[in-house]
């Protein structure tokens, strides 16, 4: 695969069997998960964990090579979570924002180890997340068993699909929340096909036994959210022209003799994010080289992540550079500045980037 076709890496499903033995032990050192990070064919692929198995084991942040990247599976959740409005997930949604440190930042591992996603191929499609609070695989003969339970998926207000105008916006919107969450994270995102234009499952959430119209690819649906799809495109492009969002450092924020941090946590109304109750925070993120590790300085980026169903007011720092300009924002409302732009207001339930150039 590697040396005819050019496969350029390899996800192994339910990696954490490979690390087994004989009678099932989990083992420090599994032989075969070497072999493959030391293969000479495979010195130059992509070798990516699905860190758990059916078993039991689940062994993301501990996936016994330092060769391998994982799936991060707590941003997934942490992510649906966080813009589901769940509250105690700030401080949750801010690690995951920033590499996942929780579960990398040890033996020299880098943010690139985490395998960043929402939705993947098994379980809701992003679509489906945002318009399903159930499972609805009535379709594949089981009585509604099979599938997972624990989706951490949020309707918006209606079951399934609606003429209500004021939902599909805010599932349009909280689509683009999760999306822009995710490529705004330090790490590697990583997206399923057809997120990027609706693709909907019709709420079935354990599809791979269907070969019909629930797992199809409905191009027509390119057309019809082209809105979503540009949205997407520029979320690629804003992430490769910042090295700021491709960091090979995790992020230290204040040292002793450094007379600036790297990441800047700014909470409400300017006061210190209160983690465990609030549902918004905005961050600011320096771009010089020396913290990026990049050739040359990169615009200072002012993120902001609004989960809250309602407006969240900022005190901002002055701009580092020149005066912050509106990157994008996932609502169809700019955010509001007053008091010669040093209170920022977020609209709810929205993503809004700023960046300062040097």
């Amino acid at each position: 695969w590697v040396l005819h076709m050019h496969v350029d890496g390899f996800r192994f499903d339910l990696a954490s069997v490979l690390t087994r033995g004989p009678d099932g032990e989990l083992l420090p050192n599994p032989p075969i998960v070497e072999q493959i990070a030391e293969d000479p064919a495979l010195r130059d692929t992509k070798i990516i964990a699905e860190a758990w198995d059916a078993a039991g084991t689940y062994q993301v942040g501990t996936f016994p090579n330092e060769r391998w990247s994982e799936w991060n599976g707590l941003f997934r959740d942490d992510a649906r979570r966080f813009w589901k409005g769940e509250a105690g997930m700030l401080g949750r949604m801010a690690t995951r924002l920033t590499g996942s440190a929780d579960l990398y930042e040890k033996n020299e591992q880098t943010p690139l180890k985490s395998i960043n996603f929402v939705t993947c191929h098994d379980g809701f499609t992003l679509r489906d997340l945002v318009s399903f609070s159930e499972k609805h695989n009535e379709a594949n003969a089981e009585d509604n068993r099979d599938g997972e339970n624990h989706n951490f998926s949020s309707n918006c207000g209606v079951e399934g699909p609606t003429q209500d105008e004021r939902v599909n916006a805010l599932r349009i919107r909280q689509q683009k929340n999760l999306l822009a969450s995710l490529f705004l994270s330090q790490g590697i995102p990583m997206i399923a096909a057809g997120d990027e234009f609706g693709r909907s499952q019709q709420g079935n959430n354990n599809a791979y036994c269907q070969d019909n119209e629930i797992s199809w690819v409905d191009w027509t649906l390119l057309a019809k959210h082209g809105e979503l799809r540009a949205f997407v495109q520029k979320l690629i492009a804003f992430r490769k022209a910042h090295p700021s969002l491709r960091r090979t450092r995790f992020f230290k924020g204040m040292q002793e003799h450094q007379p600036e941090a790297d990441i800047l946590w700014l909470g409400k109304d300017g006061e210190t994010p209160e983690w465990e109750e609030d549902l918004a925070v905005a961050c600011l993120v320096n771009g010089k080289k020396e913290f990026t590790g990049a050739a040359q300085d990169d615009d200072h980026l002012l993120m902001v992540f609004n989960a809250d169903s309602k407006n969240t007011s900022f005190v901002v720092p002055p701009a580092p550079g020149r005066a912050w300009t509106l990157a994008f924002t996932t609502h169809d409302r700019e955010p509001a500045w007053l008091k010669r732009r040093s209170l920022l207001t977020a609209p709810p339930r929205s993503v809004t980037v700023f960046v300062s150039s040097p």
